[in-house]
C-alpha cells in the first residue's frame, strides 16, 4: 500500500509557481470553490472541446476547441493548488484528482480519431492515455514513487492536441484535408504507446531495486 507522502504525489508543473496561478487559486480558495468542482470543470471543458471537435468543422471550431483543451489544463492545474496549497482539501480528492482526467481525455481523444477520419486512432489515443495514468498508478501502489515522466504524458499530449487543432484551422481555411489532426491522433497513440513502454520499464526496474 502507498504511503500518504506516495498517494499525494503531484506531476511536476513549472506554472504552479508561476504569480497568476497562485493569485487566481488564492481567490478561489478564499471565495470557498472547492478542488472537486474544479475538476469536475475539467470534464465539462473537454466536453464541449469534444463537442467542437467532432461537430464545427470550421476554423474558428477548431480554435475554440484549441482553447477548451487549454482550460481543461488550467482545471487540472488549479484544482490541486486549491486544495493543496489553498488547504481545501477533501478525503475523496485523490478520485476527483483522477477520474475527471480519464473521462476529459477520452471527450477530447476519440472525437478526434472520428474528426481525423480514423476513428479507431482515436480510441486507440484515449485508451492508451488511460493505460499511462494506469502504470503510474500501479507504481505508486507497489510503493514507488509515481511516475509522470514520459513522452507523451498529460501535458505533451494536450500541448500536440492543441497544436494539431491550430494546425487544422489553417489547414481547413485553404482546403479541405485533416493532416493536421490525423498526425496528431496519430502522434498522441504511438507517444502514449510508447509511454506506457517506458513507465512500465522503470517500474520492473525500481521493484528489482527494492
Amino acid at each position: 500500500m502507498s504511503s500518504p507522502e506516495q498517494s499525494l504525489a503531484r506531476r511536476p508543473i513549472k506554472a504552479r509557481s508561476s504569480a497568476w496561478a497562485i493569485a487566481l487559486s488564492g481567490r478561489l480558495a478564499r471565495a470557498g470553490v472547492t478542488a472537486n468542482s474544479i475538476s469536475l470543470l475539467s470534464i465539462l471543458a473537454a466536453g464541449l472541446g469534444g463537442a467542437l471537435i467532432a461537430l464545427y468543422e470550421r476554423p474558428i471550431g477548431w480554435l475554440l476547441a484549441a482553447v477548451c483543451v487549454q482550460v481543461r489544463l488550467v482545471c487540472n492545474l488549479l484544482d490541486g493548488m486549491v486544495a493543496i496549497e489553498g488547504g481545501r482539501r477533501s478525503k475523496v480528492g485523490a478520485l476527483y484528482n483522477e477520474i475527471p482526467d480519464r473521462v476529459a481525455d477520452t471527450l477530447l481523444l476519440v472525437p478526434l480519431g472520428y474528426a481525423a477520419g480514423v476513428p479507431w486512432l482515436g480510441w486507440a489515443g484515449a485508451l492508451l492515455a488511460a493505460v499511462t495514468a494506469y502504470i503510474r498508478n500501479l507504481g505508486g501502489a507497489l510503493g514507488l514513487a509515481q511516475d509522470f515522466s514520459g513522452i507523451m504524458a498529460k501535458q505533451r499530449r494536450m500541448a500536440v492536441l492543441t497544436a494539431g487543432l491550430i494546425a487544422q484551422s489553417v489547414e481547413t481555411a485553404l482546403s479541405s484535408g485533416r493532416w493536421a489532426l490525423l498526425t496528431a491522433a496519430g502522434v498522441i497513440a504511438a507517444g502514449s504507446l510508447l509511454t506506457c513502454l517506458t513507465r512500465t520499464v522503470k517500474v520492473a526496474a525500481a521493484l528489482e531495486r527494492k
